[in-house]
């Protein structure tokens, strides 16, 4: 990203906690229960909590009908919340100055998976198989089909960075001049692939996930989308700034000492120009995997200091794996829609059982938390990925490139 000011103008999002921003924010910050469920199907021989959207979406119009899969359903029920919005912006700028980038892991795996399964059964693929469906750059591929945009348009798959990564890349084609706007978010669906891939990790927890605790047994998987427009010209909340690195320490491994982390936060930090005291809150990655939760501790402590309010969210979603970035982007969103009387804050559920090999930080774990009222707030968003792909996302509210040191 270079200078300039960039924002979120608006926001549709799908997930375990809701459907739409009212439902998600009761749920993230009120008593609405999350949809952390316990479903059969997905792993052999047990049940598994998974994040779940519960509202069935609903299928893709007659016209779209090419590109209907649940992980494509899911990223329509989230984009019909702000298609007025991107209705009018084509009418504003015109379709072919308006991209589209999505992350994703799943895409259209499981109809695939099932496909197969079909013709291994049957000899030859159902009549409804498609190919394409499972292609990673299918939500993308969807959503300009959608819209008829003509921008720029495809998905990032890089595991659980992927669409934070499509905010750096939606900066990124607005700044060059190829864009006056980007959709930008993440999509994806449950699938036996994902959820089973993770349990040969012996990653998937046996209960809700318990982020930082010393009882952790790892991650529920979940689903979900969230689809922001990215622009120049408009909105409350502002992209401050986002920060990547690639540690490469280990093919599913993070390095223990969270370098790779750090230095994700401090590249955001440095893009956006803000100082790490400027931090108001952070939305940790917190899968509540043994090697995850120490070294992004320790990470946190290096770069932002103990005191920064903290929690991690996916004992209310699920880690929804590729969707995690935009999604957890969008509780700050959320979060910062309500500064100026008290941004509340995502509370985190654990058992408060501290593990002596983890640094201590602030986490907020009293319901109702809200920082003091504020004009001007920044706050921090962690994905981190196989491979050590790490990506750090900063927004903000009253902010703007000419008053930042």
């Amino acid at each position: 990203m270079t200078p300039g000011s960039l924002y979120l103008s608006a926001l549709g999002i799908v997930s375990a906690l809701g459907s739409g921003i009212d439902e998600s924010r009761t749920t993230l910050f009120g008593d609405r229960p999350a949809d952390m469920i316990a479903r059969d199907g997905f792993l052999p021989d047990r049940t598994t909590i998974l994040g779940t959207v519960t509202h069935d979406p609903e299928p893709l119009p007659d016209h779209l009908a090419r590109h209907d899969t649940r992980n494509n359903r899911l990223l329509w029920a989230a984009t019909r919340q702000i298609e007025t919005d991107i209705t009018n912006l084509i009418a504003d700028i015109g379709r072919d100055r308006i991209g589209v980038i999505m992350g994703t892991s799943t895409s259209g795996i499981e109809e695939g998976t099932s496909d197969y399964e079909a013709a291994l059964d049957g000899g030859v693929f159902p009549e409804m198989f498609v190919y394409s469906h499972q292609e990673i750059g299918s939500p993308a591929d969807f959503l300009r089909d959608a819209f008829d945009l003509g921008g720029p348009s495809y998905a990032i798959s890089t595991a659980c960075s992927s669409s934070a990564k499509a905010f750096a890349a939606g900066a990124r084609l607005i700044n060059a001049g190829l864009c006056d706007a980007v959709l930008v978010g993440g999509v994806d669906s449950l699938c036996r692939l994902t959820v089973r891939g993770f349990d040969a990790l012996q990653s998937v927890s046996n209960d809700i996930c318990n982020p930082m605790s010393i009882n952790r047994d790892g991650i529920n998987i979940g689903e979900g989308a969230a689809i922001f427009i990215l622009r120049r010209d408009a909105g409350d909340i502002e992209l401050l700034g986002v920060g990547e690195s690639s540690d490469a320490h280990h093919p599913n491994a993070p390095h223990p000492d969270g370098r790779g982390a750090a230095m994700a936060m401090q590249n955001a930090l440095a893009n956006a120009k803000l100082k790490p005291s400027d931090t108001a809150y952070i939305n940790l990655h917190g899968t509540a995997t043994p090697l995850n939760d120490g070294m992004e501790a320790r990470a946190v402590c290096d770069v932002l200091g103990a005191n920064v309010p903290a929690s991690s969210t996916k004992p209310m979603t699920g880690h929804t794996l590729g969707a995690a970035g935009a999604i957890e982007a969008a509780m700050l969103w959320l979060s910062l829609c309500d500064a100026a009387h008290g941004a509340p804050l995502p509370r985190h559920i654990w058992d408060g059982a501290t593990d002596p090999e983890i640094p201590d930080i602030n986490l907020v774990t009293k319901p109702g938390t809200r920082l003091p009222p504020s004009d001007r707030l920044a706050m921090m968003s962690n994905s981190f990925a196989f491979g050590g792909s790490n990506v750090s996302v900063i927004l903000g509210r009253g902010w703007n490139r000419g008053n930042r040191a």
